[in-house]
């Protein structure tokens, strides 16, 4: 109804019927929304929780919330993978369902998203995350920042000079400081918001700050102790905005760590409890009275769970595309839903068979029993085996069948062909992780996995040499990962991603001659790839083999044409191969993508330099604003105006160069 009708049709009521004193009563106004602040520790195991039991004395801050808060004694993460997992937290959704299940896979438009839900409800929206992994503008987050208005990423590939903390982390000391001065300075007070904050420092390498670095002897206990001392940064900026009671505070860790058990070292390949059992607190708005002191709730719950739980938590209504179950019942006094209780939990991981061609896994947690399937499928009785050390899936084979089944079902289910676009990482994005330290492919012959094959758990130490060498190639020990990595090649010839690992080391160490081979190795077994066909070009450039080097190039810019490097490289070639126009159409190109490109640039310039030297100077000035410490575009600028006729400015260039190199 129009405003004025209402109004109308309010002053003349009295006319037509009397007014009872229940009428006149004002309607009650909508309960207001509570700010949330949703907290994911990459790589935090659950057994390192004093909320939990731990005895190592490594998290105050979060025991101190936990008295405030329910605490889910039976947490699963859905996948291994921060990547993987975070989509799963956010959305809702099963990895089968949003197919986000690897660094640089999209998150598809049409998936229901947390903080998208939250932001067309007036919510204040706003990301501090910890790692390049979670940046959308790298490429290796695609889509994570819809619904943000603001999502503080801003990371940028190793340089030489750089620490990983000036680059590609960001201590988790810096995250809550850029979250604490948002909370400060938001522009508006009357509105709700909803932060989320992501600490990585847990994740490897260990390298806490001091004092946490001597005061533990564990590495990685020292980082838990310097996250959770953060956190009680970010609490005491709550409590003292008086804003802490009145929020709706969710911790949780999107995977763990493992140290050894069941042969596996960090993360990424198996689905027991080091990997998957993760921490879960959920603080309702107003502790008193919503919550008892020091809640534990010990039924089995998912990390796909979170998401529900908050909007509902919030008041708002939950999307029906969203697959997980709100545990606002399991929190909150009154009649418990059963189907909160009995639901079983399910993860997954196809990283083995991406990487390796290994089987995938899946896993059902059940009652008491943990299911895996592989092709040597897996049944622990977790009641009196919570290692998980006892395969009984043989003398159990109809639980275990039973189990199966049930697994089968609720896969097929909760899957989807439909959410998500294609999963192909570009080459760009791939190049971006391998300047990381990842190891990533461009194709992916079979995105979702499959069961069958190498079991896992027959390779794992091959696994941990391949985590081992990526790690050395980040840390700069390349001669390491060149012996971690050549074991790898040996156990999997056919895993383009071990050879592309090995020629990474390679190409690091200058050692061209003996990355040629590797590199053929790795075409051979993925010809589609853009950037294996451009570290082939390089290579077969830096071995004199300019001619040969040329087709590589060419299709690594066939496969991604946006990608600026290839582009530039294409030109050099063409140079080098006496093909000038070619050279000069593929720098136009690579200059349409990036303007201040600045290799891109002087190559411009150089190449126009004597038939148009007008259009040589225009390039040759923004190389020069790009590397203001650079000689070469002023000398080729004094070249250019001689060729003007105006000596001059052709002097004032030489003496720029002069007194940049004053030998």
């Amino acid at each position: 109804m129009h405003r004025r009708q209402w109004l109308l049709s309010f002053f003349f009521l009295p006319l037509i019927v009397s007014i009872s004193p229940a009428q006149t009563q004002k309607k009650p106004q909508p309960k207001a929304r509570p700010n949330v602040i949703l907290i994911t520790l990459d790589t935090t195991r659950a057994d390192r929780m004093g909320f939990l039991g731990s005895d190592r004395g490594l998290t105050p801050n979060l025991d101190a919330l936990a008295k405030q808060a329910t605490v889910f004694t039976h947490a699963y993460s859905q996948a291994p993978l921060t990547t993987a997992s975070h989509a799963t937290i956010l959305t809702g959704t099963y990895p089968q369902f949003n197919h986000v299940n690897d660094f640089g896979s999209p998150l598809a438009a049409g998936l229901p998203y947390l903080h998208d839900i939250v932001h067309h409800q007036g919510y204040q929206t706003a990301a501090f995350v910890g790692s390049i992994i979670l940046d959308p503008d790298e490429g290796l987050a695609p889509g994570f920042d819809r619904g943000f208005d603001i999502y503080d990423a801003g990371f940028h590939s190793r340089q030489p000079s750089e620490t990983r903390y000036e680059s590609v982390e960001r201590r988790a000391g810096d995250v809550i400081a850029h979250a604490g001065e948002w909370l400060k300075h938001r522009h508006s007070r009357s509105r709700p918001f909803f932060l989320w904050v992501h600490v990585y420092d847990p994740h490897d390498p260990y390298d806490a700050p001091e004092p946490y670095k001597s005061r533990f002897s564990d590495p990685y206990d020292g980082e838990i102790a310097y996250s959770d001392a953060t956190l009680g940064k970010l609490f005491a900026v709550l409590q003292k905005a008086s804003l802490y009671d009145g929020c709706l505070i969710a911790v949780m860790a999107d995977h763990g760590e493992a140290f050894g058990e069941h042969g596996e070292r960090s993360h990424g390949i198996f689905l027991y409890d080091e990997t998957i059992r993760v921490p879960l607190i959920i603080k309702l708005p107003g502790n008193a009275g919503a919550v008892k002191a020091e809640q534990r709730v010990d039924a089995p719950v998912g990390l796909v769970d979170v998401a529900s739980t908050i909007l509902q938590a919030a008041g708002l209504r939950v999307p029906e595309q969203i697959q997980g179950t709100s545990l606002l019942s399991l929190i909150r006094p009154g009649k418990t839903d059963r189907s909160a209780i009995d639901r079983p939990v399910y993860s997954e991981n196809d990283y083995p068979n991406r990487a390796f061609q290994w089987s995938s896994l899946r896993s059902l947690r059940s009652g008491k029993y943990l299911y895996v399937e592989a092709p040597k499928r897996e049944l622990y009785a977790q009641n009196s085996d919570p290692r998980a050390s006892q395969n009984i899936a043989e003398s159990a084979s109809a639980i275990a069948d039973t189990l199966n089944a049930q697994l089968e079902t609720f896969r097929k289910d909760t899957a989807s062909g439909s959410a998500a676009g294609p999963t192909n990482l570009g080459s760009k994005q791939a190049a971006k992780l391998s300047a990381l330290g990842y190891v990533a492919s461009d194709v992916r012959a079979n995105p979702e996995g499959r069961i069958g094959g190498i079991d896992p758990k027959d390779r794992i130490g091959i696994a941990n040499s391949f985590h081992d060498g990526l790690l050395d190639i980040e840390e700069g020990r390349f001669d390491d990962a060149v012996t971690q990595l050549e074991r790898v090649v040996q156990s999997e010839p056919s895993s383009e991603l071990a050879y592309h690992g090995l020629a990474a080391a390679l190409i690091k160490l200058r050692q061209f001659d003996k990355a040629l081979p590797v590199l053929l190795k790795a075409v051979e077994l993925a010809p589609d790839s853009g950037i294996l066909q451009y570290r082939l070009g390089v290579v077969l450039y830096e071995t004199g083999n300019v001619k040969d080097s040329v087709a590589h190039f060419e299709l690594a810019v066939r496969a991604t044409p946006d990608w600026v490097d290839a582009r530039y490289s294409l030109a050099t070639v063409y140079l080098r191969t006496e093909r000038p126009a070619e050279a000069l159409r593929e720098v136009d190109r690579a200059l349409e993508i990036d303007p201040t490109y600045y290799r891109a640039n002087l190559m411009r310039g150089i190449l126009l330099v004597e038939d148009n030297p007008l259009e040589a100077l225009k390039s040759l000035r923004k190389a020069a604003a790009g590397q203001p410490d650079a000689s070469e575009p002023h000398q080729y600028m004094a070249l250019a105006y001689e060729k003007l006729g105006n000596t001059e400015k052709a002097a004032a260039q030489r003496s720029i160069v002069k007194h940049q190199n004053p030998q």
